[in-house]
């Protein structure tokens, strides 16, 4: 594998982000050396450009991201999204159905212009803690139309699966798909839409073309994004489902300095 034409591509959370939402000593000096060799970094997450930004600092990214879980491609040099792929408008009334039918879900809505909560729950709550930011706060029927990339809901792990199984009841499974993003987080995202689909776009970005794509992640919401990647590779604390997909489970957790190890077989071409 010649490393000056690869791309390591990371998930963030539970992949490059310990559990403390920090990136390790070892892990950065990792991704220092590996660019150094002329190696391409950059991530796959389900945050926003907002979110996004107390990282950048932390990350040494020079390369599009990808963003709400596959919504969107954003370009952070030049502060612009290259690609996105918003909701249909009828996600507003499936939302309003859903909290109606589960009052207790908390939930987001979130476009490239800024994150909007219409229920402010203790999980709701927590995610705003997590993404370190500050949203808007107003009700479904406020929200602005178009441009909506994704919308999340926070429960209690327990009630997930609830949730889960009222959208296939309801019927909205044929418009949009939902993807669990944590035990608390299921998402809306539109149909056909992942971070597998995204990476399919990224492909096709001027100078791409030739790359080897070499994808980490740990939930759910990586699966897809794993499969369509050249190499799939998942942390050792990765979800069964995940494992299964990967091409290359490692020996390390997130906390561990997973994405360290996977350089280090990039870097050693043991990557099998």
């Amino acid at each position: 594998m010649d490393i000056r034409k690869t791309i390591l591509l990371s998930d963030m959370d539970g992949t490059l982000l310990t559990s403390k939402k920090t990136i390790s000593g070892e892990d950065r000096a990792a991704l220092e050396k590996f660019i150094a060799l002329g190696g391409k970094f950059t991530v796959a997450t389900g945050r926003t450009i907002q979110s996004f930004e107390q990282y950048r600092s932390m990350i040494p990214i020079h390369m599009p991201v990808i963003m709400y879980n596959g919504g969107g491609i954003y370009d952070c040099g030049q502060e612009k999204l290259l690609y996105s792929s918003p909701l249909p408008a009828v996600s507003r009334e499936m939302s309003m159905e859903l909290l109606r039918l589960m009052p207790e879900t908390g939930g987001e809505v979130l476009t490239d212009k800024g994150t909007y909560v219409f229920s402010n729950t203790e999980y709701q709550q927590l995610h705003t803690r997590l993404c370190g930011i500050t949203p808007e706060y107003m009700s479904l029927p406020e929200i602005p139309e178009g441009g909506w990339l994704k919308v999340l809901f926070a429960l209690a792990p327990e009630d997930i699966p609830h949730l889960q199984l009222l959208t296939e009841q309801l019927g909205y499974t044929r418009e949009v798909d939902f993807v669990r993003s944590s035990d608390i987080f299921l998402e809306m995202l539109p149909k056909g839409v992942s971070k597998g689909s995204a990476l399919a776009e990224y492909r096709k970005l001027e100078g791409m073309e030739d790359f080897t794509f070499v994808a980490v992640g740990d939930f759910d919401n990586d699966l897809e994004m794993i499969q369509a990647a050249d190499i799939g590779v998942c942390p050792a604390n990765a979800e069964e489902s995940v494992k299964n997909a990967a091409d290359i489970v490692l020996t390390r957790t997130n906390d561990e300095g997973a994405v360290a190890e996977l350089i280090q077989r990039i870097t050693d071409n043991s990557l099998s």
